[in-house]
């Protein structure tokens, strides 16, 4: 897995933890975790793709 994808991983699920907590103690900044997580989700998706591309064009061309 390329380092960047297992960052935006980990701060995914961080910002999940950490919207879970904030909601179960009432609070509304739990949104603001919410979208860092889609966020930090969707770049986790970005960077595994671009390197699976990566590999094929490697392959393809090796």
């Amino acid at each position: 897995m390329p380092r960047l994808a297992l960052y935006s991983l980990v701060v995914c699920i961080l910002a999940v933890a950490a919207a879970v907590v904030s909601f179960a103690q009432g609070s509304w900044l739990g949104i603001v975790w919410v979208l860092l997580a889609g966020l930090a989700s969707n770049m986790t998706w970005y960077y595994l793709r671009r390197a699976k591309v990566e590999r094929a064009a490697r392959g393809a061309t090796g």
